[in-house]
Order: structure tokens, then C-alpha cells, then sequence
């Protein structure tokens, strides 16, 4: 098990910290203990208010103001924070209401056994410290009428003691949600302790940091396994490093870098990141949206609070994440659901919110990447900001987030990077994004190492089906399709793009916290980073449903194929081609096999489409979906998804049925061929031939043939665990120009045929062979 490192060297007035592997740290011989917490706290003041300290700032008042003062010229060295202008709108307006809304808070404080707040009873883990570190933020700030006032200090430390007594004490039975004790409230509680410095005093922060060690002890720390990991890893290093700063106590902040350690490495099982991106939480959940957003921004705080100070620590692996894992799952600002484990549903456009969020902590990371990342990164926010229309980024961003923003969309000589495109295959954590010019589609399947949906603490009860092929999709204009109140009004049993029964289930079906993975192994797809065949054995919660599910993202059009689709539930099984949250005008024409939503996009359907328009709840929903029978056995399906289309394009493409060829659409094998663009795929589930392609064994191919005489074939192991896999294709090849990974021999001529090596290495990653045409 691993164990972070706690040495320390002291040499010369220096303190270095070792351990961090993989991580940049340096120290700084120009530092002393005591000099380095002065800084730690003034950049702390820096990176979470918002500003730079200066004279007015509440923190200088106090016996160590002189010293934190001194450091200003020293955080401003290293480039720490970004300030805003406290006198300037919309800052002086934000900061005046700040400013009263700490007074009401301490006007209203009416210590006794059972609250601090008459309204707000004991435990009150949330509120009660979340309006003690509103008030010290309100003393710490400028211009915010309390600025330095004595009395509000005075009045936020009797507070926080009154909660520690009572509540957070020495001792006390952590009832309840862990995360409370050794996050939630520590951490206000001390943030609020480190903004209001010695008014304090030490016999309170004596009995706080006592507090906060019985809660959080060292051996928290010590084993990177439970709920000491990734998210939740950072937070408890984060609470660390403030019980450090709230004593100057060299060991704890140590033992704070020191245990970021494994968060840095990526992983190929259980929490944390992994080589093609995923990020994983509570062991079987994607979770860039949520936890990864805390984990983000906790150590783009880190990185930026320790900057400068022996203690400094910026990681390779985190930078290179943020556009491997967090980038994908935005689009034009908000964070898609399909990463958002039990959150979707906590508040209507709850992903712009958490898009905002990882565009903040982006930023801020920025602060402490090389220039070339932060470049690229301050481009790619720039252009979320300029394209989000729903919920504007500057609309309800914090001070510290409006600077920074402000700064970027003030700067010409940053430019807007647009959407890119590309597909992204997740195969480690079943989820795919694919974007195209005007649109972007994005895939939530579960498998083996992936559960169903995640529910816990009451939240995302009826969440059963999103990992049962959901396919989510926005065309340009309608950012807010699964946003605004989507998740309380959506029928759960029709959720876009899934093959389910429709057997009643009952709220929080299946175990919590993501423990819902199905036997299905098969999870994945080969992608060339344009186009994609993904594939999902599925095996439904809590049914007999069992279906083999193929996507072909292309160009302007996702073909859809379903097969072997069997339950034996005693009720129909439905696929759902689509639920759109809309009022908008649909077109159908049964004997042309298509449909249409106004200004949304086109379906083509060669058979059994039915349709509903009907309004939950205040949403108007337009839902259409193929009816597989009671009990089936076998059922199938084709349909195109046309996302943005026009009715006339719609119409155009169901009146083309050659334009995508269907080779196979069998519990054996999917396969689709496009002329048009040169792509022949399949999802192979078991050894055999579809159209030219063969295979000895379950695997995805894809092939693309260019107009210059060379093709690529890609190819991928969605099980991984193949010791050898060989594909023809039947085509005259003259030569493999570009071996990719495993590649162990080829043979060219009247037709190609590749054998490839061991797949586990790949993780269900895509290995791409270049060849040359006759």
C-alpha cells in the first residue's frame, strides 16, 4: 500500500520535500519556516478571494500584519493571483453585498446548546460554517464595509469555537456522511480561521486544530485505498495544508504535497485517471463533471498556493489532463451529464454551472503552466465563454473567476479557439463524444468495470437506463437540451438512444454508489480520431434484456444498429430512437421510413416508428421509439440519426437507402459501409466475416480509404484480453506504409491481412495501420 513520504530536510534555512513522484518541486533557499507561511497564507488570500493583498486588506490587521504585508512583493514575484479592482463594477457591487450579508449574518448569531443561528439546528454541517467563512471572507476583503473590523473577527472566531464546542469537538461520534468531518467542515472552519489570522487566538486554534486532527488524522493519509482517493484525496490534503497554515506547521505541509502523490499516476483499475483519459470515482463511475471538477480545482489551488515556497509542486500528468480528460466533455461551456455521476439531477442547468467551474480551475492552472498550456488553454476557455449563451460564464462567476475570465476575453491577442473535431473513445470508462461542424453527440454505455447509473444520499433515483446506450446530442443552438429541468420531467424509461424493458422498477434500484455493472464485457470501439464504431453488449438493470448495440459516427450521421434484442420480463421491450425536450413542430413520412423535429434535426427509419408528444410536468417532450414486443427474441433494428439536418436533407437521405450500406446486423457481427466516404466498420462480436472485413475474433474495425490511393484499417480489443486477433480485408493492398501498436505481421497483395499481438497493453485503445493502395 502506498505510503507518502513525510521526510523533510532542513539545509540552510531550506525545506524540501521528497516523495512526490512524478512531480515538479522545487525549493527555495531565499525562504525560512516562519517566512514560508507567511506566504502560504497571503497567496491562500490571493488565489481563493480573488485579489491582491494590499493595505486595505482586512488580513493585515493583526500581530503578524507586518510580516504578511512583507510578503506581498514576494506573492506578486511568483505571479500568484490575478486581483480585480475592488472600486470598479461589478466588484464594488459583489463586494458591498458580501459586506451586508456578513452583517446580517452576525447580527443575527445567538449562541446556544443547540445552534449558533436560531435556523439553523446542530449538526448544520453546511450552513453553519458556510456563513462563518462568508463572514471572514467579508472581514479579509476590501471595500466590503467590514473590511479589518475587529468586531467581525471577534465574532467569527467566538463562532467558530461555539461550533467546535458543540458540534466539531475533540472526541465527538462522526455520525453521519464521513465527508463532513473530514471535509466539508474542516475546511470551512479553517479557511475561516487562516482569513481572520490572530484574532483567533491560540487557545481556540489549540482546540480547532485538535479538533480537526481527530477527524483528519495522519493515518487519512497514510493509504491510498477507500475514500482517501483521487477527489477526495485532494480535499484531505487541501484541509491538511490549511491545518498547516493555521500554526506554521512545517510537517503537516509536507505530508499535504507529499500525498498527492498517487493522484499523479494514472491507474488501470479502481479511482483516479487512466491512459485514454477516463477519470473514475466511487470505483466503477466517470466523474470529469463532478469529482473531477473538485479534484481539478483543488489542485489548480494547490499548485497556485504553493507556488514560490519550498513546498511547490506543479504535476505533468494533471496538465496533460485537462485536455485529454476535462476538455472533451465540454461543449460551448457547460459539462456533459453523461460524467456527472448522482449529481445530473440536483438543479436545473447543473452542467453549465460545473462547466464554469472546470473553466475557472482551468485558468487558474493556467497561473502555474508552461506558457505554451496556459496559451492553448486561455484560447480554449476564451471560446467556451464567447459560444455559451444559456447561462454567460461572467453572468454568475465569483470574483477570482471574473478576473481571470475578464482578462482573457479582454485580451485580442488571445483568440476564441472554436469546437474541434474529433472523436474521443473512452473505452476504460464506456463513453465516446464525437464532434462534427454544427453538432456533437455523445455516448453513455456501462459494462463490466462500468455501472448502470450511480445513486446514493437520495440523489439520481431513477438514473437506471443512462448506461444502457443513452445517446445524447446537441446541434447548434440547443446547449440546454438536457439542462433545464430535463432530469425531473423525462420519462426514465425513455431516455434517447437505450434499448430497455419496460418493467417497472422501484427508485434507487440496484445497489448505490455506482455498484450496477453488468457481465457484458464487450464495451467499446476502434476510432481514428474522425470517425468511430462503438458497441455495447448490454445486459439491462435489473431485466432479462440483452441486446448487441452498434453506433457508426460519421460526418453528418450516426448510424444506429441493434440486434439479438431478447427479455423475458412479461412486458414489451422498447429502443428509444430519441426523447427531445421541445415544442417543436414534427414531421413525419411512415412510407418514406423518415421524420423530422424542426430545428433540431432529421431521422431516417425504414420501419415501425411511433411517436408521442407530451408535456411532464412544465416540459414539453417529443419522444419516438421502435416497440420491440412483448418478450422478443432476436429484434432488431436500423435507424440514422441526423443531427441539424433539414427536412429536405432528411428526406433526401431516406430517399438514398445505398448512401449506408448494412452488411450485418446480427448477435455475431454489425457492419456498416459508406461509399461516400470511403468507411467500411464493424463491430465484431464473435469471430467471422461482414462485407470484405473477417476477423478470428471478437474486435472492432474500422477502415477509410483516401482519394490519394492509401486506406487506414483501426482496430481495437473492447474485451482486452486477446493473445492474438488476425484481420482480412478483401482489397487489393499494396503496401503497409505506417505499422501501428502490436502489429506482429502483414501480408499485402489480392487482399490485407494484419495479425496483431497481445491487446491488454491497449486498454480497448485503437491501433491504426496505414496502407497503400494498388
Amino acid at each position: 500500500m502506498h505510503r507518502p513520504s513525510r521526510r523533510l530536510l532542513f539545509r540552510a534555512g531550506a525545506v524540501t520535500v521528497a516523495g512526490v513522484a512524478g512531480a515538479l518541486v522545487r525549493a527555495d533557499p531565499a525562504h525560512t519556516p516562519d517566512s514560508s507561511f507567511v506566504t502560504l497564507r497571503r497567496q491562500w488570500r490571493h488565489v481563493t478571494l480573488g485579489f491582491d493583498t494590499g493595505a486595505d486588506a482586512g488580513a493585515d490587521a493583526g500581530a503578524d500584519a507586518g510580516a504578511d504585508a512583507g510578503a506581498d512583493a514576494e506573492a506578486g514575484r511568483h505571479g500568484v493571483g490575478v486581483g480585480f479592482e475592488a472600486g470598479a463594477e461589478p466588484y464594488r457591487t459583489w463586494l458591498a453585498e458580501a459586506g451586508r450579508r456578513a452583517g446580517r449574518y452576525r447580527a443575527a448569531m445567538a449562541p446556544g446548546n443547540a445552534s449558533l443561528w436560531p435556523d439553523q439546528p446542530f449538526p448544520s454541517f453546511v450552513a453553519t460554517p458556510g456563513r462563518l467563512l462568508a463572514m471572514a471572507r467579508a472581514y479579509a476583503l476590501p471595500r466590503t464595509g467590514l473590511t479589518g473590523d475587529a468586531g467581525l473577527a471577534a465574532a467569527v472566531a467566538a463562532g467558530i469555537d461555539h461550533y467546535r464546542r458543540h458540534v466539531y469537538a475533540d472526541g465527538a461520534d462522526p455520525a453521519g456522511n464521513w465527508w463532513h468531518w473530514e471535509i466539508g467542515v474542516p475546511r470551512a472552519l479553517l479557511d475561516a480561521a487562516v482569513l481572520i489570522g490572530p484574532h483567533l487566538g491560540e487557545k481556540r486554534s489549540a482546540a480547532l486544530r485538535d479538533a480537526v486532527d481527530h477527524f483528519v488524522s495522519e493515518s487519512r493519509l497514510a493509504h491510498y485505498s477507500g475514500t482517501s482517493t483521487a477527489a477526495n484525496r485532494v480535499d484531505l490534503c487541501v484541509v491538511t495544508l490549511l491545518r498547516a497554515m493555521l500554526r506554521a506547521d512545517p510537517g503537516k505541509a509536507a505530508l499535504a504535497v507529499s500525498a498527492l502523490s498517487p493522484v499523479f499516476r494514472t491507474v488501470s483499475e479502481g479511482d483516479g485517471f487512466y491512459r485514454d483519459g477516463s477519470f473514475i470515482q466511487h470505483s466503477t463511475v466517470p466523474y470529469q463533471g463532478a469529482y473531477g471538477v473538485t479534484l481539478l480545482d483543488g489542485l489548480a489551488t494547490l499548485f497556485a498556493v504553493l507556488r514560490g515556497t519550498p513546498w511547490e509542486v506543479v504535476d505533468p500528468t494533471v496538465l496533460a489532463m485537462v485536455e485529454r480528460s476535462f476538455a472533451p466533455f465540454v461543449r460551448d461551456g457547460f459539462c456533459m451529464d453523461l460524467v456527472r455521476g448522482r449529481g445530473v439531477g440536483r438543479k436545473p442547468f447543473g452542467d453549465h454551472d460545473k462547466g464554469r467551474a472546470l473553466a475557472a480551475a482551468i485558468l487558474l492552472l493556467g497561473e502555474v503552466a508552461p506558457a505554451a498550456d496556459r496559451a492553448r488553454w486561455q484560447a480554449m476557455v476564451k471560446g467556451w465563454a464567447v459560444r455559451e449563451t444559456c447561462r454567460p460564464m461572467l453572468a454568475a462567476a465569483d470574483p477570482a473567476f471574473h478576473a481571470r475570465l475578464t482578462a482573457v476575453l479582454d485580451d485580442d491577442a488571445v483568440p476564441a479557439a472554436p469546437e474541434p473535431i474529433e472523436h474521443r473513445l473512452f473505452p476504460m470508462s464506456a463513453r465516446a463524444v464525437h464532434r462534427r461542424p454544427g453538432w456533437c453527440a455523445a455516448l453513455s454505455m456501462a459494462s463490466s468495470r462500468i455501472g448502470h447509473y450511480e445513486h446514493g444520499n437520495g440523489e439520481n433515483p431513477r438514473g437506471w437506463h443512462t448506461g444502457s446506450g443513452m445517446l445524447y446530442w446537441w446541434a447548434d443552438g440547443h446547449a440546454d437540451q438536457y439542462s433545464d429541468s430535463f432530469w425531473t420531467t423525462v420519462d426514465p424509461y425513455r431516455l434517447p438512444g437505450t434499448t430497455v424493458s419496460t418493467r417497472r422498477l422501484p427508485d434507487g434500484a440496484g445497489p448505490a454508489w455506482g455498484d450496477t455493472c453488468p457481465p457484458g464485457r464487450w464495451v467499446g470501439g476502434a476510432t481514428d480520431g474522425t470517425y468511430a464504431v462503438v458497441g455495447q453488449h448490454l445486459n439491462g438493470l435489473d431485466s432479462t434484456v440483452e441486446a448487441f448495440k452498434s453506433w457508426f459516427f460519421l460526418d453528418d450521421a450516426v448510424v444506429c444498429l441493434g440486434a439479438g434484442i431478447s427479455g423475458a420480463d412479461g412486458v414489451p421491450v422498447e429502443t428509444i430512437v430519441d426523447n427531445r425536450r421541445t415544442a417543436a413542430p414534427l414531421t413525419t413520412d411512415v412510407r418514406a421510413g423518415w421524420a423530422h423535429l424542426d430545428g433540431h434535426g432529421g431521422y431516417v427509419v425504414p420501419a415501425g416508428l411511433r411517436t408521442l408528444r407530451e408535456r411532464r410536468g412544465d416540459r414539453d417532450y417529443v419522444t419516438l421509439w421502435l416497440d420491440h414486443g412483448l418478450d422478443p427474441d432476436q429484434a432488431g433494428y436500423v435507424y440514422l440519426l441526423l443531427p441539424g439536418a433539414s427536412r429536405e436533407r432528411t428526406a433526401a437521405r431516406a430517399a438514398d437507402p445505398g448512401w449506408a450500406r448494412v452488411l450485418a446486423n446480427s448477435a455475431r457481427q454489425q457492419a456498416v459501409q459508406v461509399a461516400a466516404l470511403g468507411v467500411t466498420a464493424a463491430a465484431f462480436w464473435n469471430g467471422g466475416a461482414a462485407g470484405p472485413l473477417a476477423a478470428s475474433a471478437p474486435c472492432a474495425v474500422l477502415v477509410r480509404e483516401s482519394s490519394d490511393a492509401t486506406a487506414t484499417v483501426t482496430v481495437a480489443d473492447p474485451r482486452r484480453d486477446l493473445a492474438e486477433l488476425t484481420v482480412t480485408w478483401a482489397r487489393p493492398v499494396a503496401a503497409v506504409l505506417r505499422a501501428g501498436p502490436l502489429l506482429a505481421d502483414a501480408a499485402t497483395g489480392d487482399r490485407l491481412r494484419l495479425t496483431f499481438g497481445p491487446s491488454a497493453a491497449l486498454e480497448g485503445g485503437s491501433a491504426t495501420v496505414a496502407v497503400r493502395l494498388p
